[in-house]
C-alpha cells in the first residue's frame, strides 16, 4: 500500500524531487515565487525520517512566524508521524529554549520572562531619568536595532575600523540611525549611546530577564565564545534547516553560522527577488553570499510556478532582471493562457477608487466573488480613497494589517481637534486631545474641568484657565500650553483663508496636527514601530483639498466622514475585497489583482536609489506575482500629495516593463508613448 509521503513523492517534479533527495554539502534552494517550496521543505522532512532513518530529534527547522512553523510542522507530521519529534521553531522560539537550557552560561535566569518594547522603555526611563517617554521609546527601538545586528554596547562606540565585529555590519547599523536627528540631541554622540545602550543592558541582566533582541544575540555570543556548548549544540542538530532564507538578519545569520559544524548538513529556502524586509533589519546579502560562506554548496532552483498565467509571469521576469543583485531565475509557468495585464491611466487617485470599485462591481455581476479581488498599495493611507468609494458603492471589503482608515488612532486624534473646533462643548473630543501629546494633564485635573464646565455651563476652555491658576506648575503649564494652541487654531479657521491667502481646508488640517504636537508624535511612533501615521494624517489633509476653509467647509468635511462611517455596518464579511499593502502581500495570493498608485515618488518612494531602489523593484514583483488569473496596474496624472494636487509621472518601474507584454487604457501619457525610459523623458522636459 503506497504512503502518504510516497504519495507526495510522485507528484513532485524533477526540481523538487532532486531538493527532497539532495544530501551532503550544504543547499541553497532557490524558490521562485509559486513554485511549492513548502511542499518541498515539509516534504524533506518526512523524507529524512521515513526514507532515510534520521532520528528526528537531530533535525532543527526554523522559520519566522509562529503561523509558518505550526504549518510546517502540520503538514510534515501528515506525511510522516514521527516527525512530530522535530525541533520546528521559530528563530526567537528557538533562542528561548536555547537560553533556559544553557542559562547560566549565558547569564540569565533560567526562569526569565522576555519584556516587550513597553518594559524596554520603562527600563530605558529608569536608567535614564532625563529622557522623556518618546526619546526613551525611540533609544529603545535603536537598542534593538543594535541588537539584530549583533552589536554589544562596546561595538557601536568604536570607529569603524576598530570594530571588533566587522566595520561593515557596523557601519550598515549605523547608516539606519543617526543620533542627533533620531533621538532629540538627548545624545549626541555614538560613544553616548554606547553608555546608554551599556547601562540599559546593565539593569536588563540585574533582573534576569532578556529582551526579543537577546533571544537571538545572547545565543550567538554564547555559541561563538563557548567551544563546549557549541560541541554540544552541534552534535545534537544534524540537520537544520531554514525557511524564508531571505528574510534573515545578521544576529540571524550569525546563529546559524555558530549552530552549523563539520558534520551539519545544512539547508536553506528562500529567494532573492522577494526580500522586501530590510527596513526590519533583513540583509539580502544573507542570501546572495550564501555559497561563499558555506563553501561547496549545491543550489537548486525551482522555477517552475503553479500559481500565476503566463503574461503575469512575463511582465514580473520583466521588471525583477532589471535588478542587478540578484542570483538570477526565471519562472516558467505551469499554466498557460490568460489575459494579458492591464496598464491603466487614469486623471487622478479619485477615478482610480472609483475605476476599482466599478471593475469589481461589474466582475462581480458575472458571478466573480468579491473575495477574487485584492487592491494593492505602496503605503496605508492610500487605503481611504478605496475605502470611501467601495462604501458607497456596497462593496464590502477589509483591510489587511491595519485598521480601517477612520479608526485609526491618529485619525480619531486628528478628527477630534476638528470637532472641538466646529464644537467647544464637545466632551468626548476635549478628553481625548486635551492631554494628547503627553502635557502633564492628569485624569483627575481634566474630569473636574469637564464637571465644572457642565455645572456652570461655561466653557472647556474658560474652565482650563481656572484649573490652571489652581494647579501645579507642571499642569498649569501644560492646560495654558493646550488653551493657546486651540486659541490659534479658533482664528485661523475663522480667517477664513490662510496667512498666504490660499482657501484650502487642508492646510488648515495640516496646520492643526502640526501645532497640536500630534503629527510629530505620531512621526515619532512611525519611527519606532515601522508603521505610517504620518502619512496617514497626511492623507487626511489631501482628502479635505476640495473643501473650503471656512466653518461651513469643515462642517461639511465632518458630515461627509460620518456618512461614509455610517454606510460601515461594521461586520466582516466573507465575502469581501481585500484592500492591502505590497509589504502585506508577502505569501498570499489572489485571483485578480490590481497594482495602485504607479508614479514616481509613490512606488517608488522619491527617496529611494542604489539597494534600496533595488528592494522597490522587488517589492513590485512580489506584488504582481500574487496575481493568479487577472493583473491590472494603475497610474494617476495627479494626485493630493502633501495638501496639494500635484502633476505625477509615470511610475519608473512602468517604463523598464516590455511593453508587448500589457494592454494600456485610459489615456496614455504623451511622454511615456514616446520614450523607452523614464531618463529620456525627464531629460525632454529638464525635470529634477
Amino acid at each position: 500500500m503506497q504512503s502518504e509521503l510516497d504519495r507526495q513523492m510522485a507528484l513532485l517534479n524533477p526540481e523538487q524531487l532532486a531538493a527532497v533527495t539532495h544530501e551532503g554539502s550544504p543547499l541553497l534552494i532557490l524558490a521562485g515565487a509559486g513554485s511549492g517550496k513548502t511542499r518541498v521543505i515539509t516534504t524533506k522532512i518526512a523524507w529524512l525520517i521515513g526514507e532515510r532513518g534520521v532520528d528526528p530529534r537531530s533535525i532543527l527547522a526554523v522559520t519566522f512566524t509562529k503561523k509558518a512553523a505550526t504549518e510546517m510542522a502540520s503538514r510534515a507530521v501528515a506525511l510522516e508521524s514521527a516527525a512530530q519529534w522535530c525541533r520546528i521553531h521559530t528563530f526567537h522560539s528557538f533562542g528561548a529554549r536555547f537560553l533556559r537550557r544553557y542559562a547560566g552560561e549565558a547569564g540569565v535566569d533560567q526562569n526569565f520572562t522576555v519584556y516587550d518594547d513597553d518594559d524596554a522603555v520603562t527600563i530605558l526611563a529608569k536608567v535614564a531619568p532625563n529622557l522623556s517617554r518618546q526619546q526613551a521609546a525611540r533609544f529603545a527601538h535603536r537598542i534593538s536595532l543594535a541588537k539584530d545586528y549583533c552589536l554589544d554596547p562596546e561595538d557601536v562606540a568604536l570607529p569603524p575600523l576598530e570594530a571588533k565585529k566587522g566595520y561593515e555590519t557596523r557601519d550598515r547599523f549605523l547608516g539606519k540611525t543617526t543620533y542627533p536627528a533620531a533621538c532629540d540631541g538627548a545624545v549626541d554622540s555614538g560613544g553616548e549611546f554606547s553608555s546608554l545602550y551599556a547601562a540599559y543592558q546593565g539593569r536588563l541582566r540585574e533582573t534576569g530577564n532578556v529582551d526579543f533582541g537577546d533571544l537571538i544575540r545572547l545565543p550567538v555570543k554564547l555559541l561563538e565564545e563557548n567551544q563546549g556548548v557549541r560541541r554540544e549544540t552541534q552534535s545534537r542538530y544534524r540537520i537544520i534547516l531554514v525557511d524564508e532564507y531571505q528574510d534573515s538578519n545578521v544576529a540571524q545569520f550569525r546563529l546559524l553560522r555558530a549552530l552549523t559544524g563539520s558534520g551539519t548538513y545544512l539547508c536553506v529556502v528562500g529567494d532573492d527577488d522577494q526580500s522586501i524586509y530590510h527596513f526590519r533589519g533583513a540583509e539580502v546579502d544573507n542570501i546572495l553570499g550564501f555559497q561563499g560562506q558555506f563553501p561547496g554548496t549545491t543550489m537548486i532552483r525551482l522555477e517552475r510556478n503553479y500559481r500565476s498565467v503566463s503574461p503575469v509571469l512575463s511582465v514580473a521576469d520583466s521588471i525583477v532582471n532589471k535588478n542587478t543583485g540578484r542570483l538570477g531565475k526565471t519562472l516558467r509557468p505551469e499554466r498557460v493562457g490568460g489575459k494579458k495585464p492591464r496598464l491603466v491611466f487614469l486623471p487622478d487617485q479619485d477615478d482610480e477608487a472609483a475605476f476599482c470599485g466599478e471593475l469589481v462591481r461589474q466582475a462581480y455581476e458575472k458571478g466573480v466573488p468579491y473575495s477574487h479581488w485584492a487592491i494593492l498599495y505602496r503605503m496605508n493611507a492610500q487605503s481611504l480613497g478605496f475605502e470611501t468609494e467601495f462604501l458607497r458603492k456596497q462593496i464590502p471589503y477589509h483591510v489587511v494589517g491595519a485598521l480601517k482608515f477612520y479608526e485609526r488612532e491618529e485619525i480619531k486624534d486628528a478628527l477630534s481637534v476638528l470637532a472641538f473646533l466646529v464644537n467647544p462643548k464637545d466632551e468626548i473630543a476635549f478628553a481625548r486631545i486635551v492631554n494628547k501629546p503627553s502635557r502633564g494633564i492628569g485624569a483627575v485635573t481634566v474630569e473636574r474641568i469637564i464637571e465644572r464646565a457642565r455645572e456652570g455651563s461655561s466653557s472647556f476652555l474658560a474652565e482650563c484657565g481656572t484649573a490652571a491658576q489652581a494647579g501645579n506648575k507642571k499642569t498649569a503649564g501644560g492646560l495654558r500650553k493646550f488653551s493657546g494652541i486651540m486659541e490659534e487654531l479658533f482664528a485661523e479657521l475663522h480667517r477664513g483663508v490662510g496667512k498666504d491667502g490660499d482657501p484650502r481646508l487642508s492646510d488648515l488640517i495640516a496646520l492643526t496636527t502640526e501645532r497640536t504636537g500630534l503629527l510629530d508624535l505620531h512621526i515619532q511612533r512611525d519611527e519606532i514601530t515601522g508603521t505610517s501615521r504620518g502619512a496617514n494624517l497626511q492623507e487626511l489633509a489631501n482628502s479635505a483639498l476640495p473643501y473650503p476653509r471656512t466653518v461651513e467647509g469643515l462642517l461639511k468635511f465632518l458630515d461627509t466622514i460620518q456618512l461614509d462611517r455610517a454606510l460601515d455596518t461594521g461586520e466582516e464579511a466573507d465575502n469581501a475585497v481585500t484592500l492591502i499593502t505590497l509589504h502585506n502581500t508577502k505569501g498570499l495570493e489572489f485571483s485578480r489583482v490590481v497594482i495602485t498608485g504607479l508614479e514616481s515618488g509613490v512606488f517608488p518612494r522619491a527617496d529611494k536609489a542604489g539597494d534600496e531602489l533595488e528592494e522597490e523593484r522587488r517589492l513590485f514583483y512580489v506584488g504582481i506575482t500574487r496575481a493568479k488569473d487577472e493583473l491590472y496596474i494603475t497610474s494617476c496624472a495627479e494626485r493630493r500629495l502633501y495638501g496639494r494636487t500635484q502633476m505625477m509621472i509615470p511610475s519608473p518601474f512602468l517604463y523598464e516593463i516590455d511593453r508587448e507584454l500589457f494592454t494600456a487604457l485610459g489615456e496614455v501619457p504623451p511622454i511615456f508613448a514616446r520614450h523607452k525610459s523614464l531618463a529620456d523623458a525627464m531629460a525632454e522636459n529638464q525635470w529634477d
